[in-house]
């Protein structure tokens, strides 16, 4: 049977409450209609409030698991990560991005939980800017972690600089800016900056990275030009954080199955007008 699907293979680290991380990443791209591949890069027990402990996988298991996708002859259509963890996880992605050099890598470079539970120590992300930012086809930095990696002191100076370092592409997300809207900007070398605001959703929500980088990552996995595969996702992306809701006593989780359990509540919309 031919396969029309297209495979996400996503780097990424667990979370219990499915939140973030590698099972955020798998629920979104499922919800948008692609098959999601799964590499682990490391164990957390974390919760809605914060992380309570982090560990790396090993280098040979990190090896094992791509290992057995390419002796099955498994090749993906776009490529994802999160929370690495190690220079081994890098070394990996490094890897399927050789294998594949014409299949997308999209980069969420997490450095640390959103309650700021740090993800790895400054070697590893010195590695991310020297080694894994030049193959990178889309990176989706936060405010902090744009000046944490180019030490810029303003948004377009960061925006220049991650594209300096290699990134094809580059989209700041604005959730940390102090405005009332939020504007998240796609800088794309040699074209001009494209801003997308949006209305500020009330709360704080976990997983809402893993979410944008991985609804980014179907969406070019299928085709889409970067500018077309950003504005899906992020139009998906806040609607999922608009359908968000709790389940412990931190932050909301994200609805990525929003598209499916509100289908049809525009078209009853409709017909009451």
């Amino acid at each position: 049977m031919t396969q029309t699907v297209p495979l996400v293979l996503t780097f990424s680290a667990s979370d219990p409450t499915s939140g973030a991380g590698l099972q955020a990443d798998a629920l979104t791209i499922a919800a948008l209609g692609a098959h999601p591949l799964t590499v682990l890069t490391g164990l957390t027990a974390q919760n809605t409030v914060g992380v309570k402990r982090f560990e790396a996988c090993s280098s040979s298991w990190i090896d094992d698991q791509l290992q057995v996708l390419l002796d099955d002859s498994i090749a993906p259509s776009a490529i994802k990560t999160g929370v690495l963890g190690s220079t081994a996880a890098v070394a990996a992605v490094l890897k399927t991005k050789a294998l594949w050099p014409g299949v997308p890598l999209v980069v969420d470079p997490v450095r640390a939980s959103g309650r700021g539970d740090a993800f790895g120590g400054q070697a590893l992300f010195d590695c991310y800017r020297n080694e894994l930012f030049p193959v990178v086809d889309l990176l989706t930095p936060n405010w902090p972690e744009a000046q944490a990696f180019t030490g810029a002191s303003t948004v377009d100076e960061a925006g220049e600089r991650l594209l300096q370092m290699g990134c094809k592409a580059v989209l700041l997300k604005g959730q940390h800016m102090e405005s009332d809207a939020v504007v998240n900007r796609l800088y794309v070398a040699g074209q001009k900056v494209v801003e997308f605001p949006c209305e500020r959703l009330p709360g704080q929500y976990h997983g809402s990275g893993c979410t944008l980088a991985s609804a980014c990552a179907v969406g070019l996995g299928q085709g889409l030009s970067v500018l077309e595969a950003v504005e899906l996702a992020l139009e998906y992306t806040w609607q999922a954080l608009n359908y968000g809701f709790a389940v412990g006593q931190g932050q909301l989780i994200p609805d990525r199955m929003h598209l499916m359990q509100h289908l049809g509540e525009e078209e009853v919309d409709d017909g009451d007008e």
